[in-house]
């Protein structure tokens, strides 16, 4: 199973449970502009049309909207997620009442070119560090409410995800190594919570200094160390001195301009919020034929 079919899978009803919510959030009740104007009788065919070149996403998203909530229609995709897509292709069609189209019409562009978007930008970070091990981690800066389609664009895109939320692994940050007074009092009172509740799930921690770094190496069981706004001299340094003992992610003001040095330091991921915060749109049209 693919990575993608595996997000669908995994996620099934925290996806339905989105669609549910931004419907119910654009239709409401009525859509009393189309029903002064239509009635179920009235079928038609629309297709969908890339303004731009980009890598395409959210077609299965849109899919799942149809199967679930608008029966009535029907689907017939030209472009799989994950294609690349010139401008002015079309890249699906959708053929049904008139009414039924225009009810989601907003909502599947809105999917459509978020998640293209996503998908797009980091497809295209992910070429330029290709020669190397290294893969593009997603973020929690995600739009509320959001975060599952824009985290699946990004597998879409070639990249990976983080931790979904608070609540499938452990990151210890700056903020908790602080409030603990050492990195390793944060590190034991993980262990110990872990421990008392019988957790199984993984563990990352940021480090911001070679101090921080001598801690950590100790405890075999965290399972990635994080180089927290570290230089490209200062990352190069730690990858050499933890020399493969565990997986390595850089964090922190990486960018288009100095993603390959850091991906050349021999880390194993680069995490950036900007993939989804910061991701142009992908504008499209929903067209009568």
């Amino acid at each position: 199973m693919k990575t993608t079919d595996q997000f669908e899978s995994k996620y099934s009803k925290e996806i339905f449970t989105f669609l549910k919510n931004v419907l119910e959030e654009d239709f409401g009740v009525e859509d009393h502009t189309s029903k002064s104007y239509f009635d179920n009788k009235n079928d038609n065919s629309f297709k969908l049309i890339t303004k731009s070149n980009c890598v395409i996403s959210g077609i299965r998203l849109s899919e799942i909207l149809i199967e679930k909530f608008r029966s009535d229609l029907s689907i017939n995709k030209f472009f799989h997620d994950g294609d690349q897509v010139k401008k002015g292709e079309t890249i699906m069609e959708i053929k049904g009442p008139t009414y039924s189209v225009l009810s989601i019409e907003r909502l599947i562009l809105n999917i459509m070119q978020r998640m293209s978007g996503i998908s797009t930008l980091t497809s295209n970070l992910s070429k330029l560090i290709s020669h190397t091990k290294c893969k593009i981690l997603d973020t929690r800066k995600t739009t509320p409410g959001f975060r599952y389609p824009e985290k699946w664009a990004v597998l879409i895109g070639g990249g990976v995800n983080h931790r979904m939320g608070l609540f499938d692994a452990i990151l210890i940050k700056d903020n908790h190594i602080d409030s603990s007074g050492t990195i390793e009092k944060a590190i034991i009172s993980t262990k110990n919570y872990l421990d008392k509740n019988n957790l199984k799930i993984p563990v990352y921690i940021e480090v911001r200094d070679r101090e921080e770094l001598n801690e950590v190496i100790k405890h075999k069981w965290i399972n990635r160390i994080i180089l927290d706004n570290m230089s490209i001299i200062e990352t190069k340094d730690s990858v050499s001195f933890i020399n493969g003992r565990f997986l390595i992610e850089s964090s922190g003001n990486i960018n288009e301009r100095n993603i390959i040095d850091y991906a050349e330091t021999g880390v194993d991921f680069v995490s950036m919020g900007s993939i989804t915060h910061s991701a142009s749109i992908i504008d499209m049209s929903l067209i009568q034929v």
